[in-house]
């Protein structure tokens, strides 16, 4: 089993986010199989307008969005051994995530489970650009959630 080593800050006044401990369960759940023994990630749960801002300057997209994902880089010339185990950093605005779940019918730890699982497998390298890449990402997710008894995110909840 990795151990997870989480930077986790609280940047907005949200009551509805989940314990730490919570975010440390579904990294795990990430990375189990990655091969990664000891995975370094920083989460960062912002309010709207740090998601939308850096949503802009990153992503050109001037809205606030559940999660962004800046997966690691090594400084240039360093060689990437140095940093084994660090993944990268989360982004996640509460107030999205908390407003999809109600709209989606979807009890709010689920859907916070399934934000930060996506985000890491970003920050593991996996993308959902094209159909291919995005059902194999969607799949992954399913059977991760699926381990801690939460049904397919994407099945619509009337």
């Amino acid at each position: 089993m990795p151990s997870i080593e989480l930077d986790f800050q609280v940047a907005c006044s949200s009551s509805d986010i989940p314990a730490e401990s919570l975010f440390h369960s579904w990294i795990e759940s990430a990375v189990t199989g990655s091969g990664i023994e000891h995975p370094i990630v920083s989460i960062r749960v912002v309010a709207i307008d740090e998601s939308r801002h850096l949503n802009s300057t990153y992503r050109g997209k001037d809205s606030s969005t559940n999660v962004l994902s800046f997966p690691f880089e090594p400084p240039h010339g360093v060689p990437e051994e140095e940093f084994a185990g660090f993944l990268g950093d989360l982004v996640i605005c509460a107030d999205v995530v908390n407003a999809e779940a109600q709209q989606q019918n979807k009890p709010l730890h689920h859907h916070w489970a399934h934000i930060v699982i996506h985000g890491v497998l970003h920050l593991l390298g996996y993308d959902h650009i094209d159909e291919h890449d995005a059902e194999e990402m969607e799949s992954l997710e399913r059977q991760l959630l699926a381990t801690l008894n939460i049904p397919d995110p994407y099945l619509v909840n009337d």
